[in-house]
């Protein structure tokens, strides 16, 4: 054994034993050693676990919150929900998401008819409120949801069809501004002996029945729409001189329409305007044409009356079509005689007829020497849109194909040529049935109930041309202006030779669609003193 004392001091004693007692020093030291590693292990180790406690634990408390949130609306008690859905939160997702459906299924199932009850909540704050106050259950707030959502639903749709109900109603209004031409221009007929100037003058009399020009024909009622419909086809004709117009109006019309192309004749070609009074029919054609009026008047009658007994509860997509079946223009008298053109124009054979909520933007005469191949009428049948579309309304939007009568007449898919832009071979015409068959398909609704087809004239003419009709380019006539929404592309109508406001929003009214509107619009003469006087252009 050896003894070391310092110097300096006993500041270190080192007690070594060489040989044998080497081997027991040293096994001391080796576990002094391993005792003072341990100690330094324990204190790393307990550092690392403190610095991931602190990384974890505020992912454990967020975790544990939504938990927390998400117990409380479907469980009785947030203790009774943490068990295992502590570290799975899909399942619980998964649980809420079957909870609601189970919950909305039931309701529907309760509710029936699905319609909802009364005293639902009015908006979505007194749903949270409802929610937060009484703490009720995903069962109760699926009830209460869906009780609200359907209330909703039904004011949505009761408002669309009001409103599309008065939008129809404003239509059949005639504006103040067409009220006030009137009674101005029939004072000026009154009063200024150029207003009764006749019409047309004496020496362009003979063009009236000349078949060397083009004959237009217009039946209306409205002096600005057929100032319209002759002021751009004049503006647009290559040889404006060639053309001939024949208005005729009712009684009431007379006097204004008169007064109007008789101050404005130096600016239009041959007009002439005639009053259904100035004609001196035949009694046999009065009979017919009153019979034809009462028998339109029945099924009109039946209409609205069917509509009232649903409380106007239509079918979807009818309730445009139906509600304009009830627009007065469906009784009206000169709608209803272009049955008749050949006998209001005995001494023409061939004819345009065009609406007076028209607008010409191409040369018309062209259509005068169209080959209409032995047929009666020209119009147009294909779209532009193709195959695929109608230019107009098909047959079912007219006819009830459930009657016997019309399924073995006509196809319910077929489109329906338009009408507005016509030409009549009056010679081929005269020569057919037309105008019988069409009295023949009247008497044969009425003793088929009434049920055949929608108020109008059209329908049955339709029927009484079946095979008599010759298809023209679709470029010649676009329909469709007067709708809520235009579909036809700009430049479809740009290109097309006339547009036809066919529709309840015609040019004239409030109603009518802005985008359109400036296109019959333009053609108004808007220097005319009763024009600026009855404020049209505003």
């Amino acid at each position: 054994m050896k003894f070391y004392i310092s110097a300096t001091g006993i500041k270190k004693v080192t007690i070594s034993n060489p040989g044998v007692g080497i081997g027991k020093g040293g096994g001391g030291c080796a576990a002094a050693a391993a005792a003072l590693a341990a100690r330094r292990f324990s204190g790393r180790t307990l550092l690392l676990l403190l610095l991931l406690l602190a990384i974890v634990l505020p992912f454990i408390f967020v975790r544990f919150a939504f938990l927390v949130l998400e117990s409380a609306s479907v469980c009785d008690s947030p203790l009774d929900c943490m068990g295992l859905r502590l570290f799975r939160g899909g399942d619980t997702s998964l649980k809420i998401r079957e909870e609601l459906t189970r919950a909305l299924v039931e309701e529907t199932d309760q509710d029936g008819d699905g319609s909802g009850k009364k005293g639902s909540l009015e908006s979505f704050d007194d749903l949270v409120k409802e929610m937060t106050l009484k703490r009720r259950d995903i069962r109760a707030f699926a009830s209460v949801t869906k009780k609200m959502l359907l209330q909703m639903e039904r004011k949505v749709q009761s408002a669309k069809h009001h409103e599309l109900v008065y939008w129809h109603l404003a239509s059949h209004g005639i504006p103040k501004c067409l009220h006030c031409l009137s009674l101005r221009l029939t004072e000026e007929y009154s009063v200024n002996a150029m207003a009764r100037t006749r019409l047309p003058p004496p020496e362009s009399v003979s063009r009236l029945t000349d078949p060397s020009f083009h004959h237009v024909v217009i039946l209306t009622d409205n002096v600005l729409a057929a100032s319209v419909v002759i002021s751009s086809t004049v503006q647009n004709a290559v040889n404006p001189d060639k053309f001939v117009f024949h208005i005729v109006t009712d009684k009431k019309t007379y006097t204004p329409m008169h007064a109007w192309f008789a101050i404005n004749s130096a600016s239009s070609p041959v007009v002439e305007v005639k009053g259904l009074h100035q004609y001196d029919w035949p009694q046999e054609v009065n009979l017919r044409v009153k019979e034809m009026l009462e028998i339109h008047r029945m099924i009109w009658r039946r209409h609205y009356q069917n509509l009232r007994d649903s409380d106007y509860s239509f079918v979807e997509g009818t309730h445009e079509q139906s509600l304009q079946a009830l627009n007065p223009s469906c009784l009206a008298l000169l709608n209803h005689l272009r049955i008749y053109v050949p006998k209001l124009f005995p001494d023409l054979n061939k004819i345009v007829l065009l609406d007076d909520d028209v607008v010409v933007q191409r040369d018309l005469s062209s259509l005068w020497e169209t080959d209409l191949n032995g047929k009666v009428v020209g119009a147009v049948v294909d779209s532009w849109c193709g195959t695929n579309c109608c230019p107009g309304r098909k047959y079912k939007d007219y006819f009830n194909f459930s009657h016997p009568l019309i399924s073995s007449n006509l196809l319910q898919d077929d489109c329906a040529w338009l009408s507005g832009m016509n030409v009549f071979d009056l010679k081929a015409w005269r020569q057919t049935n037309i105008t019988e068959a069409y009295s023949t398909w009247l008497r044969i609704s009425v003793s088929s109930g009434l049920q055949l087809w929608q108020p109008g004239a059209l329908p049955p003419t339709l029927l009484a041309f079946k095979g008599l009709t010759q298809s023209l380019d679709p470029s010649w006539h676009v329909a469709g202006l007067g709708s809520r929404s235009v579909t036809s592309p700009k430049e479809i109508l740009k290109s097309a030779a006339v547009l036809h406001f066919s529709g309840p929003a015609k040019p004239w009214l409030e109603i009518s669609n802005s985008e359109v509107r400036s296109l019959w619009y333009r053609y108004v003469n808007s220097s005319n003193i009763f024009v600026r006087k009855c404020k049209i252009m505003n």
